[in-house]
């Protein structure tokens, strides 16, 4: 995912493309695909996720207040700063999922867990202020919509893990998407396009949806049903590394 944030960038700033453009493409292509192989491996399967009642507010709720808003929050992140700063604060979701763990289970972070969360909290303040207090480094809207992705990744992250016990990720993601896709396209539809299209834009695009949407959503979320929430989403972390390293390229 760190790459499709650098390559987001591209669009947004020398490309003129819009995020919400971006978004609901993305949400409407990808869900699409994952559907498709969902239906070649289980077609009956597929429908089955709506007949129960628990299961289909499970995937509205997963697809509106999850893949919608991990996928717009982020964007809009890079649209109005940059990429490294935008993966940066998204990642501070570990530390709010590890208060999150701490406050429900009433058992405190380890020292481990503690420092962790401590570092991410120092290095964001460092990010946004460069260590001046009385100044932000970034702009406000660019601060406020990483701190949005943040608190979507946690969501993301944290609520799935009952309806994945139930259903296979690429036929959870894939509904997802779809949901999030089509709700957002009564805000914004995908055939209302913007930027200047390019063949380095087209290429764009689709590394985006493929490289940076069909295959690391899954295996984030496929992650989820052999580890714990909490070691996802600080494995996940190696993403801010890895947006700052190309973004210098």
């Amino acid at each position: 995912m760190g790459s499709s944030g650098t390559v987001a960038q591209f669009l947004f700033h020398q490309q003129h493309f819009s995020p919400e453009w971006l978004v609901v493409i993305r949400l409407l292509t990808a869900g699409l695909i994952l559907l498709s192989i969902a239906f070649k491996q289980d077609k009956k399967r597929v429908w089955k996720i709506w007949e129960n009642r628990y299961d289909h507010i499970s995937i509205l709720l997963f697809g509106i207040l999850g893949m919608l808003a991990l996928q717009y929050t982020f964007f809009a992140a890079i649209h109005h700063g940059n990429a490294a700063t935008a993966t940066v604060l998204q990642y501070l979701s570990p530390a709010l999922i590890t208060l999150y763990l701490a406050i429900r289970g009433r058992k405190p972070p380890n020292k481990i867990e503690s420092l962790t969360v401590l570092m991410a909290i120092a290095g964001t303040f460092l990010l946004v202020t460069q260590g001046n207090i009385h100044s932000l480094s970034i702009s406000c809207w660019a601060f406020f919509w990483g701190l949005s992705s943040a608190l979507a990744l946690a969501f993301y992250t944290l609520y799935p893990q009952k309806i994945l016990a139930r259903w296979v990720s690429v036929l959870t993601i894939g509904w997802g998407m779809m949901i999030g896709g089509v709700c957002f396209s009564f805000i914004h539809p995908p055939w209302i396009m913007s930027g200047e299209w390019t063949t380095q834009a087209f290429m764009a695009v689709l590394f985006i949806i493929i490289n940076g949407t069909v295959i690391p959503f899954y295996c984030y979320l496929e992650s989820l049903q052999y580890l714990k929430a909490s070691e996802v989403s600080i494995i996940g972390c190696a993403e801010p590394l890895s947006t700052a390293f190309l973004a210098d390229i």
